[in-house]
């Protein structure tokens, strides 16, 4: 589930939709996720696309999901739609999501630190307001415990904050060359804290085992950037 969201960016995957999966919060209404994991070889018997010959866990495993919206989980699992959204069709459907988003991903080069740091800062900040927002000790959570502020916190670590750390982390390694030696430590003090946050979001290790996030790295990234504070 959550390698799913991580690399579909929280996204429908259906062509032309791309639909953010988490909603806006609005007036007194907390944020919550929409998004669906939708079985490219049906669930039960019956379902569009079933394959008998599955086990439970093949069935479940995140080679046979698709993210998607809930108006496009609908259409592909309409018996009238089983011949358009065929297994091969919705394997390509997700690779082809999948690979756009990692497309965005894209290594970039740029002629300065300066310009790195301007690129990254948005991305930093971008980060920290999701934490603030919709983390443990954010006002949504603290005000209304009952509330999904921990299941939309959970989806925004897979849909914001995993993408833009890996973004972060291809902008930093490709350019590391205009950082001097001392800096280029903090960048990759850096790179550890996002592959070790990102190992834990995904389940691969525990919350002990993530690196701390290098507040000289966020220090540094402002500095340069010339952002007045």
């Amino acid at each position: 589930m959550k390698i799913l969201w991580a690399n579909g960016a929280g996204r429908c995957a259906f062509p032309g939709c791309q639909c953010r999966l988490c909603t806006d919060e609005a007036a007194k209404a907390a944020q919550y996720t929409i998004g669906e994991m939708a079985h490219i070889c049906g669930e039960k018997p019956g379902a569009n696309r079933y394959d008998g010959s599955q086990t439970e866990k093949q069935r479940n495993d995140y080679t046979n999901l698709i993210l998607l919206c809930p108006n496009h989980h609908t259409l592909i699992d309409r018996p009238e739609n089983l011949k358009k959204y065929s297994v091969e069709t919705l394997h390509k459907m997700k690779s082809h999501h999948e690979g756009y988003v990692n497309g965005r991903l894209e290594i970039r080069s740029f002629q300065n630190k300066q310009e790195v740091a301007a690129y990254v800062y948005p991305l930093l900040k971008e980060n920290h307001n999701v934490f603030l927002s919709f983390g443990p000790g954010s006002e949504v959570a603290r005000r209304n415990p009952d509330s999904d502020a921990h299941g939309v916190w959970m989806s925004e670590r897979l849909s914001t904050i995993t993408p833009n750390n890996r973004k972060i982390v291809k902008i930093i390694e490709a350019n590391s060359r205009l950082f001097a030696a001392a800096e280029q430590v903090v960048l990759k003090k850096f790179s550890l804290h996002a592959r070790s946050y990102e190992g834990w979001v995904t389940d691969e290790v525990s919350y002990e085992g993530v690196v701390r996030f290098p507040e000289e790295f966020d220090a540094m990234i402002t500095r340069l950037a010339d952002v007045r504070v």
